[in-house]
């Protein structure tokens, strides 16, 4: 059940509560409300219940809100996201680790994807500018050849961001 949940936040309408580097594992919910045994026209209590780590449960947040309102009416769009900003500063809180072996995320065409940053120290520039062609790059110093980088490789950080070198002779 518990690989199950996960695939709904690594692949599925959970989505938005996927946490890189974390096991997490959720449902989403919408439910129509009924007022004098009729559905109401555009009136839902959306909700989210999310876990994490997936393998080994050490926290658990349930979501719910009721009419939201001005914006599209999901679970997964209203709820996920906040599910998984308590999730991480539960996580952060509590010092759970992060944990290897998780799903990857499946990404959309308009998703932020993380992308593990490679070794780029003893390149010249030209090739490390290639090697780091997913993130921007900020060069300091004088000289052509890579001797420090941040983050470190290996790191994961969204696909864009600042990868800062250091130039020496």
């Amino acid at each position: 059940m518990r690989h199950t949940l996960e695939s709904v936040v690594s692949n599925g309408t959970g989505r938005p509560a996927y946490i890189d580097g974390y096991r997490v594992g959720g449902k989403t919910g919408t439910a129509q409300k009924v007022k004098d045994g009729r559905y109401m026209v555009g009136n839902y209590i959306v909700s989210f219940i999310g876990f994490l780590p997936a393998d080994n449960p050490q926290v658990v947040a349930y979501i719910a809100i009721d009419n939201a309102k001005g914006v599209t009416q999901y679970g997964g769009t209203i709820a996920a996201p906040i599910a998984k900003q308590i999730l991480m500063d539960s996580a952060s809180a509590l010092g759970i680790e992060k944990s290897a072996g998780g799903m990857e995320k499946e990404y959309n065409y308009n998703d932020k994807k993380y992308i593990e940053i490679p070794n780029v120290i003893g390149m010249t520039t030209k090739e490390a500018t290639k090697s780091l062609k997913s993130f921007k790059v900020e060069y300091s110093g004088s000289g052509s050849t890579v001797s420090y980088q941040s983050p470190s490789a290996g790191d994961r950080i969204l696909e864009g961001e600042t990868v800062k070198l250091l130039l020496t002779e």
